[in-house]
């Protein structure tokens, strides 16, 4: 039983990360857009609409600032991990360091299918997007080629979330300074995008329509915050670049914190204007910025919307394959995954036949799967992420108090404690179904570990 505990040391930790395989190419602007790329994307394009209409009302800006609170109590910890412990792998490497091998193999096991789901979800309403936008222009594709086998129509595979997925792991597997140069060019369209939605839009609010305020009460402010908690996954995503990030103690907390905090004031100015421009009864729709802006007479500008969303949902997409690469890239180089996940491409640097393998996945789960009812199973696993990172740093102050990092977390063990609690706390807000799909997975994962995992660890072979 001891075995399955152990842990990797620091200083090994740090040694391995020293030896250059991957490229070391990105400054605190490129981790910041790498942040801001994954996270301001479906939640603040498609999300805001439904949960206000579904369970919030006008209250989403409460539901918004909740699950900002919790994710800013686990960045706070999120980045002096990364300031003390600069290595590729996130929660996982942080947990492998401090609890031991089961607990860094189960939430890798976990935050792999919250990746791969993630990535084929978003697909999915990008392509929505992208017909919306291309319809504009009367193109029209064939509903047979744009929804997944089931959903009516006699449709046979959602095509475009399958080009998109397999473009996208193109690019990721070429290199990271490519990728980012891309990712940094649609974040800046995106983000000037929501802020032409904001100065066009608050011309238009309308303070009754935020009356009443919280119609589905305390409790539905709560159910909502659980659910737009899937509009923060991504900011944890900048701790998986350790390896490819200059000055990695400096850069890592100040790009975590700085990515988290522009985009809950976007998500909160955003949830306010749109609530205020139309009831949040009318915005149970697939599009509700752009619903909002064509309500009020703007149609020009809900053009201009759906070009964003394209553009900001394709950056979603590149920074949530990254973070599934690079995570079971450092599960493999460990030995708890096949080796071949941490070969690097000796032209490109990057782990080529992982991203490809990971790219091919979630594409096909896009292409055949409906994922609405896995999008809480997403939400599912950031926050079980969230509350071991957050016990994580209380072990690490007190098993390696020698530990010197950068940034630290302040008022330790109190508020790593309430950090971890408030994540468990949005978890009991989750449908049954969704509690019953995590443990199953997290049975197959022990499954995996038990007869591959542990007798192949690194650590095993010493």
């Amino acid at each position: 039983m001891n075995s399955i505990f152990r842990k990797v040391s620091i200083p090994d930790l740090v040694a391995k990360s020293q030896v250059k395989k991957l490229n070391r190419s990105l400054g605190l602007l490129d981790l910041i857009f790498l942040g801001v790329g994954c996270v301001i994307g479906t939640g603040i394009f498609v999300i805001t609409g439904v949960v206000a209409a579904k369970s919030a009302g006008p209250a989403l800006l409460i539901s918004f600032i909740i699950a900002g609170v919790a994710c800013a109590l686990a960045a706070l910890c999120y980045a002096e991990f990364s300031s003390a412990v600069p290595v590729s792998g996130s929660v996982y490497t942080y947990t492998y360091a401090t609890l031991g091998e089961i607990f860094a193999f189960l939430i890798g096991w976990d935050l792999m299918l919250e990746y791969v789901l993630a990535v084929s979800a978003v697909a999915t309403g990008w392509s929505s997007y992208f017909q919306s936008l291309i319809a504009g222009f009367g193109i029209y594709i064939p509903d047979i080629l744009t929804q997944a086998p089931g959903t009516g129509k006699g449709a046979i595979i959602n095509l475009p979330a399958v080009i998109i997925i397999l473009l996208i792991t193109a690019l990721v597997s070429r290199g990271v300074k490519e990728s980012t140069r891309f990712n940094n060019v649609m974040v800046v369209i995106k983000l000037s995008v929501i802020l032409a939605f904001i100065a066009a839009g608050a011309g238009y609010v309308k303070p009754e329509n935020w009356t009443p305020f919280a119609p589905f009460g305390f409790k539905g402010i709560v159910t909502s915050a659980a659910t737009v908690f899937f509009s923060y996954i991504g900011f944890d995503v900048i701790a998986t670049a350790s390896e490819e990030v200059k000055n990695p103690k400096r850069n890592m907390p100040i790009g975590i914190i700085a990515s988290l905090g522009i985009c809950t004031i976007l998500y909160m100015v955003v949830s306010l204007i749109l609530t205020g421009m139309v009831p949040y009864t009318k915005l149970n729709v697939g599009d509700p910025v752009s619903f909002a802006l064509k309500a009020v007479g703007q149609d020009q500008m809900a053009g201009i919307i759906s070009v964003g969303a394209v553009a900001g949902i394709t950056t979603v997409l590149l920074a949530l394959i990254y973070a599934q690469v690079r995570l079971s890239y450092s599960m493999s180089r460990d030995g708890l995954l096949p080796k071949r996940l941490s070969v690097v491409h000796k032209k490109y640097k990057t782990p080529f036949s992982n991203t490809w393998l990971t790219g091919i996945v979630a594409a096909a789960i896009a292409g055949f799967v409906d994922l609405t009812t896995l999008a809480h199973l997403v939400n599912m696993g950031t926050l079980a992420a969230f509350t071991l990172v957050s016990i994580a740093i209380i072990v690490l102050r007190v098993k390696h108090p020698e530990i010197k990092a950068s940034f630290r977390v302040p008022f330790v063990p109190v508020l790593p404690a309430i950090s971890a609690l408030f994540c468990v706390y949005l978890t009991l807000s989750l449908p049954a179904i969704t509690w019953i799909s995590f443990i199953i997975w997290l049975i197959v994962g022990l499954a995996v570990y038990l007869f591959y995992g542990k007798k192949h660890s690194h650590l095993n072979q010493r």
